[in-house]
């Protein structure tokens, strides 16, 4: 059975996104480093499958399949890598000269559960707010990586929505990288037990 990876980028202030709901992360503090990327390359070994919803999908899919991504560390993986996209609107998703993505209209929370029991390996979520909350609301997130770029957004979107608050996390790993960039791996925290 796989697990469910939420993986963001967040400013040093800790929002996903701002207060018009854009990706600014980086404006000013230049883009990830090869570290980052590299350790995100190996992360990506135990993956099947890439979950995205649709305006994350548009993102990636004006990007990684293109000439663009050529020199980027992680364009091949990503580019193999089977991609689901959860939308109502999309038919279909494609991706380049590569496999399209599959598009699912059913309730997100209804196939994340079945594909976490199909799949061996792990599914990741990158970007997707509305989408992860959901399944953060479902009890469907297993890790959550942030990547704390070094920037002050001042207001914004959490990654967390607040319905889970309370919710524990137990620090599995943490790194620090070029530009400046620091990761923190979580597991979220589902022993309801009391300590001794």
């Amino acid at each position: 059975m796989g697990q469910l990876i939420v993986q963001q980028f967040v400013s040093a202030d800790g929002f996903a996104a701002d207060s018009d709901n854009e990706f600014t992360v980086f404006e000013g503090s230049g883009m990830p480093s090869d570290e980052i990327d590299n350790e995100t390359l190996a992360r990506l070994e135990s993956v099947d499958a890439i979950v995205l919803g649709a305006n994350t999908y548009r993102m990636f899919a004006d990007f990684w399949p293109l000439p663009a991504s050529d020199d980027e560390i992680l364009a091949p993986r990503i580019n193999e890598l089977p991609k689901i996209v959860f939308s109502r609107r999309l038919e279909s998703a494609p991706w380049g000269d590569f496999d399209p993505a599959m598009v699912v209209s059913d309730a997100a929370t209804d196939a994340i559960r079945r594909l976490k029991e199909d799949l061996d390996g792990d599914l990741i979520i990158w970007g997707s707010l509305t989408l992860t909350e959901e399944l953060f609301e479902a009890d469907l997130v297993d890790i959550v990586r942030l990547v704390i770029v070094p920037t002050v957004l001042g207001a914004g979107r959490s990654v967390f929505p607040p319905t889970i608050a309370g919710t524990r996390l137990r620090v599995l790993r943490t790194g620090t990288f070029d530009e400046g960039l620091v990761a923190i791996e979580y597991q979220i925290d589902r022993d309801d037990s009391e300590p001794e």
